[in-house]
């Protein structure tokens, strides 16, 4: 069995101690493939860095809604520039996240419409990043969509009706240890069974998101928990491991034409 963690930031500082040991654990669990997501033009130049030292380690670039306040044209340049890079294989994550309003909303939508563009020009698939949009992150992205996009929603906990308006644009749905916590999970495990197994991807967003069991001994989560998460889907799906296992990873590597 191999697995694929989909989206993680070992870029993080919580890893400069360990982030050798971290990539090592998740070989041990059968994690295979780590794809490092970007949120900013720092944090991209340090994922591409530990991409190219490690081979079962793949970066994105991009930049997040949080922090788009601070974006510029040039930024984006660069990142542009970057992403030739051999082991990017990704835009992102990006989107728009009206939760905690980091960046306002209009700032959002500029810098967000504006990264959609270029990972057009890059014939790049994006990670989608949305929070809390009210309706707007789809009314964008049904308003760009070129044809034969690929793009995966990034940590999805929306709604059955976002969910369908995201398989209509043949998004993939990336699936937290959100789904292993009792009360938070229940409604998205409730929604499991809608997804076409083709569409499925896994991830951790570490250090974020830490699943159960790991949560009760650990804060920081890490690559190889992707496994929790992956082993509740099969419980929930009632899918062979094997079977299930080959299939997502069939899904990570075409959506990122790895």
């Amino acid at each position: 069995m191999k697995l694929f963690d989909s989206h993680c930031h070992i870029d993080d500082r919580a890893y400069d101690r360990d982030r050798k040991d971290v990539i090592e654990n998740a070989k041990k669990a059968d994690v295979c493939g780590i794809m490092i997501v970007a949120i900013t033009e720092k944090s991209a130049h340090k994922a591409v860095q530990i991409a190219n030292d490690y081979p079962q380690c793949f970066a994105s670039v991009g930049i997040h809604p949080h922090d788009v306040k601070t974006c510029s044209e040039n930024s984006l340049t660069v990142l542009a520039e970057l992403s030739s890079h051999t082991k990017v294989k990704a835009w992102g994550e990006t989107g728009l996240d009206f939760n905690r309003m980091f960046s306002p909303s209009k700032i959002q939508e500029k810098w967000f419409l504006r990264q959609l563009e270029i990972a057009e020009e890059k014939n790049l698939p994006i990670i989608f990043h949305e929070r809390d949009s009210k309706g707007r992150f789809l009314e964008m992205i049904r308003s760009y969509d070129p044809d034969e996009r690929k793009g995966v929603v990034h940590c999805f906990s929306g709604s059955k009706k976002e969910l369908k308006g995201y398989l209509d644009l043949n998004y993939d749905i990336g699936i937290t240890g959100i789904l292993t916590l009792h009360k938070r999970g229940e409604y998205l495990r409730g929604l499991i069974d809608y997804i076409p197994k083709e569409r499925v991807v896994i991830e951790t967003d570490a250090p974020y998101l830490t699943p159960a069991p790991e949560k009760n001994n650990t804060r920081r989560n890490e690559p190889a928990f992707v496994r929790s998460t992956f082993m509740k889907l099969c419980e929930i799906r009632e899918d062979d491991p094997e079977e299930l296992s080959q299939t997502i990873w069939d899904n990570t590597c075409r959506l990122y034409e790895i």
